[in-house]
């Protein structure tokens, strides 16, 4: 899958073997890209097809293992699937012949646990049509819409497609503006873009690139530097810039040469408000201050890439933490949505990286066991402006919030 594709909305699609369940995301994408059997456990890892639903755009289709799967291989095939939960945004369950029990009810809480919306499909109904009684006790209970579905029938595509477009929150497709209520007409954004063994060649990263669109989209006048013309930049312009933007690793020549007029931040942080838990980043960030000699740090990339000698997240973040703290830390990296191999109560702190690939949905539910046990967390630029003494300057376009340094010296 391309880079970028992961920050579409995601639709899983749940329920028991042999319920019909690649034979529905087949009917919704219009391809054969599911196996299709009458043997039951044939979808063992999850599949991932990507199509278009008028009105959403782009989504991602996640077919799973059948949730009553057996054996030893049964139980890991259902982890798999279990494991899709908090990185949807839709949730489609799958039953057939009026069967609705135990599977079904825990698949139910484990959407209810990680906020998934969710559709109930009573599948074949060709053959056997759901139960008034089922189809009322579920509704109630639930809260849920129940529809009966036939691969067959053409007008049941069409109801179901209405009826996803009706329950994927807009906040899974429709983007906020990364800077829209900062700037105004004719604005000038200011964006600093070292070009290092990091960036990729003949072309900007992808939080660069997001950011110029934004600036596009709201009328104002985008201007790219690398940080060594950033300063000559500033002076021939004919007014000052109104915002701005720089790669954090290069933070600290940015606050030097910015006038303290100008409005400062990273990419990172803009990322960070659009699409991240801004408001938990904001209460765990000071907290990098209260780290001890042996505490451990998880740092969580979203994507997975080559590692440089310079990477900002394994190589950079870790030297500047351990400068500024003074202390013995210990660092994991887990790169894209892989599961921890260590326990969360393990960890002084997490550390989540833009999030320019993945959704808001996921970043949200991958740091939301560290933000239920009480565990920090912060982000990439966050935590670097910090480091470097620059974070109330860096966040200050965003929120009249007051940071008592003294609090955490």
């Amino acid at each position: 899958m391309k880079k970028g594709t992961e920050s579409r909305p995601h639709i899983g699609i749940f329920g028991r073997r042999n319920n019909g369940k690649s034979s529905i995301i087949n009917r919704l994408s219009g391809q054969e890209i599911a196996i299709v059997s009458d043997f039951a456990g044939t979808t063992t890892d999850p599949v991932k097809k990507n199509m278009e639903i008028g009105g959403i755009g782009p989504v991602i289709l996640i077919d799973t293992a059948g949730i009553d799967d057996e054996g030893e291989l049964g139980e890991k095939r259902i982890a798999k699937s279990l494991a899709v939960i908090p990185t949807i945004d839709l949730a489609l369950l799958i039953i057939t012949s009026n069967s609705f029990g135990e599977f079904e009810e825990n698949l139910i809480l484990n959407f209810q646990k990680n906020d998934v919306p969710f559709i109930v499909i009573h599948n074949k109904s060709d053959l056997v049509k759901v139960s008034s009684e089922l189809k009322s006790r579920l509704e109630s209970e639930f809260n849920t819409k129940v529809l009966d579905f036939s691969c067959i029938n053409r007008s049941d595509h069409s109801i179901l497609i209405q009826q996803i477009r009706h329950s994927i929150p807009e906040s899974a497709y429709k983007s906020t503006s990364m800077l829209g209520d900062l700037i105004s007409y004719g604005d000038i954004v200011l964006l600093i873009t070292p070009i290092d063994d990091e960036a990729p060649e003949g072309r900007l990263i992808l939080p660069q690139v997001q950011t110029i669109r934004d600036v596009l989209d709201n009328d104002g006048i985008t201007i790219v530097v690398k940080e060594r013309e950033a300063e000559q930049a500033l002076k021939q312009m004919i007014r000052p810039p109104k915002l701005v933007v720089t790669d954090s690793q290069v933070f600290l020549k940015a606050d030097a040469m910015i006038p303290e007029n100008i409005m400062l931040t990273s990419f990172s942080i803009l990322l960070a408000r659009q699409r991240g838990d801004f408001s938990n980043y904001l209460k765990g960030t000071p907290q990098i201050a209260k780290l001890k000699d042996g505490d451990r740090i998880l740092l969580l990339e979203s994507c997975t890439h080559h590692v440089s000698c310079d990477d900002i997240g394994r190589i950079k973040i870790p030297r500047w933490l351990t400068q500024y703290t003074g202390k013995q830390l210990h660092y994991d990296v887990v790169s894209g949505l892989s599961q921890l191999n260590r326990d969360i109560h393990d960890y002084a702190l997490l550390i989540q990286c833009g999030g320019c690939v993945i959704t808001r949905k996921q970043i949200i539910n991958r740091l939301k066991p560290a933000v239920d046990a009480g565990i920090p967390v912060t982000n990439y630029g966050m935590a670097i402006a910090w480091a470097h003494g620059i974070y109330q300057r860096a966040v200050q376009p965003f929120t009249k919030m007051e940071i008592n340094n003294e609090e955490y010296l």
